[in-house]
């Protein structure tokens, strides 16, 4: 299986992943009874991706285990999935269509490896969509807008008879939303890609989609064509840049990516150098964030070579002094005071397949080499 045990150790899912994890030849009684009426079971290798793991089984059955415990059938469009699944296996047939798509995160992975046609209702809108083609289809109604994850639409779901919703991590907050859709009929995949270490590891969620929407060859490819061209990148090398990514929230504290997340492996991969600061003393913390006082984070990031104001969050800043008015302090930066401050696409987060670029991005904005294409800009 493709998840570590370290890993699975580290999120509290040992158990649920020692039975995800199960082949039908290692299973027992009825787990073993149903999956081994699909015969020789074969996983599928995953390079980075730890948080699912994928198997086959002949006839082009597929078998997703997540590190959730869900698990998910994969029914090959004419086939029937076999009597006596275990209970804790939902079925998805394909061919997929009119799909409830939450996740944002997996817009650009389902429009890469083309299988759009397949989305019926969406819980983002037009004016918030991170990719043009989804874009065009919410104007001119292909897709339906479907209320938000925590509110959904019943009724649109139900009219539209939507198989399978992906969902993203937030679907565990609103544990009733998902209850509901279940007694809809809606399958419901919470994809975890937020949670994966290795930012390559996000992107092979790209895998996943192409099993669902039958698109594996091009999953495939798209993947491998990335990962090709953000090793080309990292290639180039340090730059020894330091480099204070981050935001100020509502108390005006400086909220910045926990280190070794995704986005610092990028900022790394670009040749700079992340700024980071521990969780200890900080005033708040995540998965992926830790919030620290402006007054700390002067003292760690006020030396930094190059500032880019995180414009994800909030509003962003469209100037200098649009900046220092979120706090004084800031004008003594040494990027400030240089002009080496940047700040980003408020869908960059959405944009994971194109990874190579936003690093190519990164390190024209750092090296000085040139001027961003897309991602970023400069501050003045």
């Amino acid at each position: 299986m493709s998840l570590t045990r370290r890993s699975a150790v580290a999120l509290g899912l040992l158990m649920p992943l020692a039975l995800a994890g199960c082949s039908a030849e290692e299973g027992g009684g009825a787990q073993a009874e149903g999956l081994g009426a699909l015969g020789k079971v074969t996983p599928l290798a995953l390079s980075h991706a730890t948080q699912f793991s994928l198997d086959a089984y002949e006839g082009g059955f597929r078998l997703a285990s997540l590190a959730s415990g869900d698990r998910l059938l994969v029914v090959p469009e004419g086939a029937e999935p076999p009597a006596g699944l275990p209970a804790d296996v939902a079925v998805i047939r394909q061919p997929l269509a009119n799909v409830y798509l939450v996740s944002t995160g997996m817009i650009c992975l389902v429009d890469a490896i083309g299988a759009l046609d397949a989305i019926g209702v969406s819980s983002v809108r037009a004016e918030d969509s991170p990719v043009p083609a989804f874009t065009e289809r919410l104007e001119d109604g292909t897709i339906t807008y479907g209320g938000l994850y925590r509110a959904p639409d019943y009724e649109l779901i139900t009219a539209k008879g939507c198989p399978l919703a992906i969902e993203n991590t937030n679907i565990d907050h609103v544990p009733e939303v998902r209850a509901k859709l279940e007694e809809l009929g809606v399958t419901v995949l919470m994809e975890q890609s937020s949670r994966e270490e290795d930012m390559l590891g996000r992107l092979e969620w790209i895998k996943l989609m192409g099993t669902l929407f039958d698109r594996e060859d091009e999953a495939a490819e798209v993947f491998d064509n990335v990962a090709t061209r953000v090793a080309e990148a990292a290639a180039e090398g340090p730059l020894g840049r330091s480099v204070a990514f981050f935001y100020v929230n509502e108390d005006g504290a400086a909220v910045t990516r926990r280190n070794g997340d995704y986005f610092c492996q990028m900022i790394e991969a670009a040749g700079g150098e992340y700024v980071s600061f521990a969780e200890e003393g900080a005033t708040d913390s995540s998965p992926t964030t830790v919030t620290v006082e402006m007054e700390r984070f002067y003292e760690g990031a006020r030396d930094a070579d190059v500032i880019i104001y995180n414009g994800t969050i909030d509003d962003g800043v469209t100037s200098l002094e649009e900046l220092v008015e979120k706090n004084a302090l800031l004008a003594d930066f040494r990027a400030v005071r240089n002009g080496d401050v940047w700040t980003c696409d408020a869908n960059l987060y959405q944009q994971i397949t194109s990874m190579a670029d936003i690093i190519l991005d990164l390190r024209a904005a750092l090296s000085g080499s040139g001027e961003p294409a897309a991602f970023f800009w400069r501050l003045g």
